[in-house]
């Protein structure tokens, strides 16, 4: 999925920040197995995190915003109930107006689900897509490099 040669998502050692979630109950399907849905809002719980730190310690001022442009998930094994597993997550490219980030969920040492996500930064007053803010990009290109 990512453009860097020798980055692996289902590797722990890929991540640095770990975001732990207990698995519900209500996350199973019909199956038995922990449904497509929940392991979405996994990994968007590990975005959040993520995007949000990184913005608090670029210290973008208010106004601005990030949107959900795109999300691509690999799902690799079942995982069932009860447990916690935890998400990596990390900045894989910046873009003009964009950011892409990388995702590996794991049970243990085990990766059950991997996935990338696009988002824009946008204006929240004029509800327009805006360039990521230089200070911004300083922090993810130092966090990007190898």
């Amino acid at each position: 999925m990512t453009d860097q040669p020798g980055l692996d998502l289902t590797q722990r050692s890929t991540f640095k920040l770990f975001t732990p979630v207990t698995l519900r109950f209500c996350d199973t399907d019909k199956l038995g197995h922990i449904n497509n849905v929940s392991i979405a809002s996994f990994f968007e719980a590990s975005r959040c995190e993520l995007i949000d730190g990184a913005v608090a310690r670029a210290g973008i001022e208010p106004g601005l915003d990030y949107v959900l442009a795109r999300v691509a998930i690999d799902f690799r094994s079942e995982l069932h109930y009860p447990g916690t597993v935890e998400v990596g997550g990390r900045f894989l490219r910046v873009g003009n107006r964009s950011i892409l980030s990388g995702y590996g969920a794991f049970l243990g040492d085990r990766c059950f689900a991997t996935g990338e996500a696009v988002n824009v930064f946008i204006d929240i007053e004029r509800r327009v897509s805006v360039s990521v803010p230089a200070s911004l990009r300083r922090l993810l290109q130092e966090e990007i490099l190898p």
